[in-house]
């Protein structure tokens, strides 16, 4: 009799799973993306179920690497390996960021005489191989990370600036918002740039672009700076964030078919966000901001933008020379600054070789200053950009 009762509850069991979406739905919840999309192949109610429950989770997640592990993989290859397991949404978009020392592996143990033995090359192959095939991949390499911890979105943020570290932003499908990426590398050929590249890449004609975070690489050639300012000028509109800085090299681009640059060129390359919801903020931290109470202060006019807590990220862009050796062998100053004003809102970034940003407030039609005809100065050394960008109220 038992196991009459045994097999009539499982033959319910399997009725209510074969039938009733609501149930499946509510149990497929709990799964990772990964085990979501391998229960999307039991059945055809299965598979509206999960594709429903795909669409409804809205919120960026992201993959931190904090500490070094042996010399053959990345610390940021590991993390993400694992992660991905458990990562419950199904990445669109992916920016990643990791240091450029051990990286590329210029770093020389003193127990091995050998130097580390990797390549940046094939360890970009190597995170791309990671993600889903049809992401658009932006990967970066700068001197140093600006990484919250997974978990949560309150943990404190960490400035390294040495030592293995790296995260990967991911990026969903979000209703409303389009995030697309792009390149603009410098023509020997041609010192003119050609503005009808903007149109293209979608930041020109486009009401609602919103937020444009810039990266410049190669810096130090012969023209780069010149080439930056021709592609920041066009766009340094009141109604759109820039936000970035020069870092070492980029290590991916996949929406472009995996062209890396020739290593001699230098250009640009970003991530646009585009869509009416978006709201966003920047204020620089100039050379002057150099203690506790200064960096506050600057916290506090970004907290006066009355940003969204909910669903934003934050962007931390400062120069290699600000650190703990410009708060004088006080570490993590400014991370812990925006912490205390922003307690739920998880910070990334880097330091880097110069920043792109301003003090300015895009919130619906509010703007942080009166609108004139003087553009603002966007290109500095020895600052910190910090940026928030709020993708809308999240699902």
């Amino acid at each position: 009799r038992g196991r009459a009762g045994a097999m009539e509850a499982s033959g319910k069991g399997a009725f209510v799973l074969g039938n009733l979406a609501e149930v499946v739905e509510r149990v497929l919840g709990f799964l990772p993306t990964k085990a979501l999309l391998r229960a999307a192949c039991v059945c055809r109610l299965w598979r509206e179920c999960a594709r429903r429950t795909l669409r409804a989770r809205q919120h960026v997640a992201w993959v931190s690497a904090l500490e070094a592990g042996p010399a053959e993989t990345h610390a940021l290859v590991r993390a993400l390996a694992r992660e991905l397991e458990q990562v419950h949404v199904l990445p669109q978009t992916v920016l990643y960021i990791a240091d450029a020392e051990t990286f590329s592996g210029h770093e020389e143990s003193h127990e091995q005489k050998k130097a580390r033995k990797r390549n940046s090359k094939e360890t970009a192959i190597a995170l791309e191989k990671l993600l889903p095939k049809r992401c658009q991949v932006l990967g970066l390499v700068t001197p140093g990370i600006v990484v919250t911890p997974m978990g949560s979105s309150s943990n404190r943020p960490q400035e390294i600036e040495e030592g293995e570290a790296g995260f990967a932003l991911l990026f969903p499908k979000i209703d409303g918002v389009k995030i697309h990426t792009f390149h603009f590398s410098k023509d020997v050929r041609n010192r003119v740039f050609d503005e009808s590249k903007f149109a293209e890449a979608g930041l020109k004609n486009n009401p609602d672009l919103r937020v444009v975070l810039l990266f410049g690489y190669n810096s130090w050639k012969s023209g780069a700076t010149r080439f930056l300012h021709q592609i920041v000028n066009p766009l340094n509109e009141k109604s759109i964030i820039l936000a970035g800085g020069q870092v070492e090299s980029f290590t991916s681009l996949t929406s472009e078919n995996n062209s890396a640059q020739p290593g001699d060129a230098c250009g640009v390359v970003g991530l646009a966000f585009s869509g009416p919801q978006i709201q966003s903020a920047t204020v620089l931290l100039d050379q002057d901001v150099a203690d506790e109470r200064t960096a506050e202060a600057a916290m506090q006019r970004l907290k006066a933008a009355n940003i969204p807590e909910q669903n934003t990220i934050g962007f931390m862009f400062a120069c290699v020379g600000r650190g703990y050796r410009h708060y004088k062998t006080k570490r993590n100053m400014e991370a812990d600054s925006f912490r205390k004003f922003f307690p739920n809102v998880p910070l990334f970034g880097f330091f880097g070789h110069g920043e792109i940003g301003c003090d300015r407030i895009v919130t619906g039609n509010f703007v942080l200053r009166e609108c004139n005809d003087i553009k603002d100065d966007l290109l500095h050394g020895y600052t910190t950009v910090m940026t928030l960008i709020h993708l809308g109220s999240a699902k």
